[in-house]
């Protein structure tokens, strides 16, 4: 039994968990654990993906090499801690990811994993980055791709699939039409390339999503058709041959 001069403690600790529960469940807190799950992305990219940037723990699909590093860049601009990963991507194409963005000084190459270490490979990296850029095998096991999505999960990577699907995609990016812009009747050189992507998934990405764009811009970065820019905030090396 309660003595009475342990009351007003006892109340006072209940009062202090009350006010502790009803701030985890306040629209604000559940605001901010729901932003923490996103990964920002370039700007000219987020109005592709649902939640306008990359969902943590999830995998999207893309056939782009340019693509694949602009979603790849936004992360590792925004946290100069993050760090991402190629893996089995030997053509990836590191002048073009420099000129985007993407910082190299951060980024794990693991190329010819093959494909049986390509579970083990991927797990053990997306402990410590952020973002994992991989070309999957032909076939792979359905428990590996279990196993993978879970860990994912746990650690709140994103990967991003180049060339071959991936079962538990949450979203898939294609590019449907390009055009390449600085030629002239046999005089000039390829300045820009503007391209239509349509991004389309499951869940909240069932709607699909369509955006115009430089990729690369003038500057071998990534800008709205929309608004006008041929050439991103940071001046970068042009890599337009890069990507071509």
């Amino acid at each position: 039994m309660t003595r009475p001069a342990e009351m007003p403690q006892a109340q006072a600790e209940r009062r202090l968990r009350l006010a502790d529960l009803l701030e985890e469940t306040s629209p604000r807190a559940r605001s901010h654990r729901a932003a923490a799950q996103i990964l920002p992305v370039l700007e000219p990219l987020a109005p592709l993906l649902p939640a306008g940037g990359l969902t943590r723990g999830t995998t999207v699909e893309t056939d782009e090499t340019s693509l694949l590093l602009a979603l790849a860049t936004g992360p590792l601009a925004d946290d100069p801690t993050r760090w991402a990963a190629a893996i089995d991507l030997p053509d990836l194409g590191l002048a073009a990811a420099a000129a985007l963005g993407l910082p190299l000084e951060r980024l794990v190459v693991a190329d010819q994993v093959g494909d049986q270490n390509f579970g083990e490979v991927v797990t053990a990296l997306a402990d410590a980055c952020t973002v994992l850029m991989v070309r999957p095998p032909e076939r792979l096991a359905p428990r590996t791709t279990a196993r993978i999505d879970a860990h994912l999960r746990r650690t709140g990577a994103v990967m991003l699939c180049h060339g071959r699907p991936w079962p538990g995609s949450a979203l898939r990016l294609d590019v449907t039409g390009r055009r390449w812009s600085g030629l002239g009747d046999g005089w000039g050189q390829l300045d820009g390339r503007q391209v239509e992507v349509r991004a389309f998934g499951r869940g909240s990405g069932a709607r699909p999503r369509t955006a115009r764009l430089w990729l690369p811009d003038a500057s071998g970065g990534v800008s709205s058709v929309e608004s006008g820019a041929a050439v991103v905030g940071t001046q970068r090396p042009t890599a337009a041959a890069a990507l071509a």
